[in-house]
């Protein structure tokens, strides 16, 4: 199929140049109002159907009516690849303003891109009241790209605050494309079990407060982290992962295959057009995947 001949996905130009030289330096974004609080309680009402298990697929079984949505959530901190079993969560993937700011901004640091977006992951986090946060790391570790154009467009549910477990970040920490080292940490009632990145001075790190209906987009190269939500309420988030789509996603390497070559296809082209369309696409499993904490360890007994 030849590039010209593929579809052309329009979307609104959202935000001013001097707002995507701003994401070019530092990295982020910080858009409020984005999504309408109508669309965030569509977002809340999907979390728990999903949660209840109210969508066909392989990961999650049909949970009694009898439960309460706290009940049902209270053990989650993060559903991965919802948008693979959820249409409300697919049209999360393609809001238009959101895709419209992608179209912006994703790969501005590159001076012929044409604004074509394609999404490759979506990240449900509820984290309820108690729940560790993540520590430090850079996204592009675990979803490599070809240009530096990873970016995560990170919409919340909730306000987002120092006490619930909001984002910290490291301004213009993206800058040399540079993927510090990983380690163990040593602070399990503050963070998960992933790894951290160390080897950088942290100590310009700001708190990203926001209220409901933000949308925060950040570089995959950004150093971002959170810590323990200590309120008494959720700090519920989506997050879609995306980049150019005129980069390979070498997301995984499989047998037979080159780093160079290697380009997943379980995409969702959301702005612009796909260059890669004549490959087709890769139809993702029918199943989610749910990471799980204990909030309260002690408490438990």
């Amino acid at each position: 199929m030849n590039t010209l001949e593929s579809p052309v996905i329009e979307v609104p130009k959202i935000v001013s140049q001097d707002e995507v030289r701003s994401f070019v330096e530092n990295g982020y974004l910080i858009v409020p109002g984005l999504v309408s609080a109508g669309e965030v309680a569509e977002l809340v009402e999907d979390t728990v159907a999903i949660a209840r298990g109210k969508y066909p697929g392989d990961s999650l079984k049909p949970l009694p009516d009898a439960l309460s949505d706290a009940e049902v959530l209270k053990n989650i901190l993060c559903i991965h690849q919802p948008h693979y079993i959820s249409p409300v969560m697919e049209q999360y993937v393609r809001h238009p303003k959101i895709c419209g700011v992608l179209s912006q901004v994703t790969a501005a640091h590159l001076p012929c891109w044409d604004g074509s977006v394609k999404c490759m992951q979506s990240m449900l986090f509820v984290k309820p009241p108690g729940f560790q946060g993540q520590a430090w790391h850079q996204d592009e570790i675990y979803i490599p790209t070809r240009d530096r154009s990873l970016i995560g467009a990170w919409i919340a549910m909730d306000d987002a605050s120092v006490e619930n477990g909001c984002l910290w970040i490291v301004p213009g920490s993206h800058h040399n494309g540079y993927l510090y080292p990983q380690r163990k940490h040593d602070n399990p009632d503050e963070f998960d079990f992933a790894p951290e990145s160390y080897g950088f001075d942290d100590s310009g790190e700001v708190p990203v407060e926001v209220k409901a209906g933000t949308v925060v987009f950040f570089n995959g190269y950004l150093l971002h982290r959170s810590f323990k939500n200590r309120s008494g309420i959720y700090r519920r988030v989506l997050v879609n992962h995306y980049c150019n789509a005129w980069s390979l996603l070498p997301w995984q390497v499989r047998e037979g295959e080159s780093p160079a070559s290697a380009d997943r296809r379980a995409v969702v082209p959301v702005a612009g057009r796909d260059p890669y369309a004549w490959k087709g696409y890769e139809t993702p499993p029918r199943q989610v995947w749910l990471r799980t904490c204990k909030a309260n360890t002690e408490a438990e007994g």
